[in-house]
C-alpha cells in the first residue's frame, strides 16, 4: 500500500461491526468499477496467492454475486453476496456469506451485512466500509480466521491494479497537438509484434521505448508482480506512416484479461481541447456501449472509452496536464 493513502481498520464490539476506511489513488468512477464489475473484482478480491473466479454476477438490488475463492493448491471455497441497496457511484450494501457450489448458504459460517460508501476528493477516492454481524461471537470468529490480514492484502492488490494500468499514462505526451492513434492489445506477444512493425516501417519506438510491467517502481506495501508478467509490455509506441502512431500493451491472463478478436484494437483520438473531446465522445458514443464514462482521470487525462453503434472500439483522451 502507498503509505500516503489513508487506511483505518477498527472493531466495534458494542455494535458488532468492523469499520474500514481506505483511500485509493484513483477517481471514483474507476474505484466504483473495481468494486462492482466481476472482471475487475476477479483481479484483486482474493489475497494472493489465492484467486477469485466469478461464476455469475447481477449487480442490482435483489441481484447477487456468486464466486469462488481458489487456493494455490486448488482448494475451492464458494461465496455469494446478495445486494440490498445500490446508489450508483455513492454506496451499495449486501449480505455476504460462504455457500456451496450450488449457491445454497453454508450455515456453519456467519453471514454479514456489508455497506460500502464512496466519496471523492481531488485525485483520491475514499471507501468507507461497515461490516455488521448479528452476534459478537460471529465477529470474533471472523477476526480469528484472519479477516483483517486477508482483506488488507486484497486492498493492496487493488492498489497494484490501479497503478499498473494507469501509472505510466502520464508520460505519453508533452503537448496537446491533435493526433489519432491505434491502440493494440496482445495476450503476451506485444514486443514480438512491434519489432515486426518496426522492421516494416523503418521507424524507432517513441517515448521511453519498451516499458514493462517490471519497470514499475517497487513498493513494499504491494504484492510483487508475478515473474511471468514482469517482462511483458505495459506500453509501447511506434510511429508508422502519415504521422500515425501505433500503441500497444500486453493483456496477460495472469491479470485476468482475455484478448479476443474484436476487443484487441481501439482507435484512440486525442483532440486539442477538452470541449472538443467532450463533443466527439458524446456524439460518437450515441447508441453505442460506454465502457468507461468520460471523466477526469488521476493520471492527468480527460478520458473515456466506448464501442460505437457499429461495434467499433474507441478511446478519447485529452491531456489535462498540458491544457
Amino acid at each position: 500500500m502507498n503509505n500516503n493513502l489513508l487506511f483505518n481498520f477498527s472493531i466495534n464490539k458494542e455494535n458488532k461491526t468492523v469499520e474500514i476506511k481506505r483511500e485509493f489513488a484513483a477517481n471514483i468512477g474507476l474505484v466504483w468499477d473495481c468494486w462492482t464489475k466481476p472482471e475487475l473484482l476477479d483481479l484483486w478480491w482474493a489475497p494472493k496467492p489465492n484467486k477469485t473466479k466469478t461464476k455469475s454476477m447481477d449487480f442490482r438490488e435483489g441481484g447477487s454475486w456468486f464466486y469462488s475463492m481458489i487456493g494455490p493448491e486448488g482448494t475451492v471455497h464458494w461465496c455469494r453476496a446478495d445486494y440490498k441497496k445500490i446508489d450508483i457511484l455513492k454506496s451499495f450494501s449486501g449480505l455476504d456469506a460462504f455457500c456451496y457450489e450450488d449457491g445454497n448458504i453454508n450455515i456453519e459460517f456467519p453471514r454479514s451485512l456489508w455497506t460500502s460508501s464512496f466519496s471523492e476528493n481531488a485525485d483520491k477516492t475514499t471507501v468507507d466500509i461497515v461490516v455488521e454481524y448479528k452476534e459478537l461471537a460471529d465477529l470474533e470468529k471472523i477476526i480469528q480466521l484472519g479477516f483483517k490480514e486477508g482483506f488488507t492484502a486484497a486492498l493492496s492488490n487493488l492498489d497494484q491494479y490501479l497503478e499498473t494500468q494507469f501509472k505510466l499514462r502520464n508520460e505519453l505526451r508533452s503537448n496537446n497537438k491533435e493526433r489519432v492513434c491505434t491502440y493494440l492489445n496482445f495476450p503476451r506477444n506485444t514486443e514480438e509484434a512491434f519489432i515486426f512493425y518496426k522492421s516494416v516501417f523503418k521507424t524507432e519506438f517513441g517515448g521511453n521505448g519498451i516499458q514493462r510491467f517490471g519497470d514499475l517502481p517497487a513498493d513494499a506495501g504491494h504484492p510483487p508482480i508475478a515473474d511471468a508478467v514482469k517482462n511483458m509490455v505495459i506500453h509501447i509506441e511506434l510511429p508508422i506512416t502519415g504521422n500515425h502512431i501505433l500503441m500497444g500493451t500486453d493483456a496477460p491472463k495472469e491479470m485476468g484479461f482475455t484478448v479476443t478478436q474484436g476487443n484487441n484494437m481501439h482507435i484512440s483520438l486525442e483532440p486539442e481541447t477538452k470541449e472538443k473531446t467532450k463533443r466527439i465522445f458524446e456524439e460518437l458514443s450515441a447508441g453505442g456501449n460506454i465502457t468507461m464514462p468520460l471523466q477526469d482521470m488521476f493520471w492527468g487525462a480527460y478520458f473515456g472509452s466506448f464501442s460505437d453503434r457499429y461495434g467499433i472500439n474507441w478511446m478519447v483522451n485529452y491531456n489535462t496536464k498540458n491544457g
